[in-house]
């Protein structure tokens, strides 16, 4: 009996002993998951930057081939028609197409003949381009037409009747609205050989998102400022004021600097959601990114035939 006794209290024993071991190992188990997820987390930490790095970079890269593209339909319409576009049209109310841009008129250089021709079509019947035989054409959203790194323009705008297409790429006006010393402004008719700064040292189109409200950055077709397409689908690189509506923004000293999609008054210069800079199109064709540090000499970039010689920042 006693022995019995003794083996169950054995037996009890061992089984304390057996449960106490799952328990450590249960313990260890959890312990080990916790490590396995920390070095998770830390790995994620780590890759997320880089993950980043690879899509701005990506993003870049098909931006910067946006505005290629635009530089050789610019080099193909004046193959075509023995001057640049005007950057808009208007002649004092006067011409066949108020207010048309220069990437409406770009469309048949970018494989969009059919939408040139609705263009054509919609002014003919009415030339206001806010009427409703513009409206197919002026809700167009056209991805060559803006860089992916503004998710706004992405889809078009809803204002009253009608919705609009964006644009990110903007026309060098010159100094500003007023200077008409650029490649594209109001009823512009550049040559080539006009730019006496040489093509490859003058802008000629360059990053500006739409402005906050987003009544500024229509591709189609806009007033601007005062009818001159300022601030539209054109930009001065020390563009002045003029518009009643911003009138809280600086009238002068808008220089090439970061902006916000949410900045009420960053629609008054160039800028990007690239970090530290943005991208231009050359008169030659070519696309540089341009640094923020080179504001100083944007000016004289901006001009066809200021005489200086101005080389790029590294």
């Amino acid at each position: 009996m006693k022995n019995r006794t003794n083996g169950i209290e054995d037996a009890t024993d061992s089984g304390g002993s057996m449960t106490a071991s799952r328990s450590a190992r249960s313990a260890a188990t959890l312990i080990e998951v916790l490590v396995v997820i920390a070095i998770v987390l830390i790995l994620i930490g780590l890759l997320l930057p880089a993950v980043q790095k690879v899509r701005g970079a990506a993003t870049a890269a098909r931006c910067k081939n946006n505005l290629r593209q635009l530089g050789i339909a610019l080099h193909q319409y004046h193959d075509t028609n023995a001057s640049l576009p005007p950057g808009v049209s208007w002649d004092g109310g006067r011409s066949k197409y108020p207010h048309m841009s220069w990437l409406t008129r770009l469309l048949p250089y970018v494989e969009q003949a059919p939408l040139w021709a609705m263009s054509l079509s919609a002014f003919q019947q009415n030339p206001f381009f806010e009427s409703q035989p513009h409206f197919p054409v002026l809700g167009q959203v056209i991805p060559l037409y803006a860089c992916s790194t503004d998710e706004r323009c992405a889809e078009a705008k809803q204002f009253g009747p009608f919705h609009v297409g964006l644009t990110t790429y903007v026309g060098v006006e010159g100094t500003n609205q007023r200077s008409h010393d650029g490649l594209l402004f109001a009823d512009s008719a550049v040559r080539f050989g006009d730019v006496r700064d040489g093509l490859s040292n003058t802008l000629a189109v360059g990053e500006r998102p739409p402005s906050a409200d987003l009544t500024m950055g229509w591709w189609y077709a806009g007033w601007g400022q005062d009818k001159d397409g300022s601030c539209e689908m054109l930009l001065g690189a020390r563009e002045i004021l003029t518009s009643p509506t911003f009138s809280d923004c600086p009238a002068t000293g808008n220089g090439f600097a970061p902006g916000k999609v949410d900045g009420y008054c960053d629609f008054l210069r160039f800028w990007s959601l690239h970090p530290g800079g943005g991208h231009f199109v050359l008169g030659d064709g070519s696309v540089r990114f341009i640094l923020y540090s080179a504001n100083d000499i944007l000016p004289a970039l901006a001009t066809r035939a200021g005489g200086e010689v101005m080389s790029f920042p590294d």
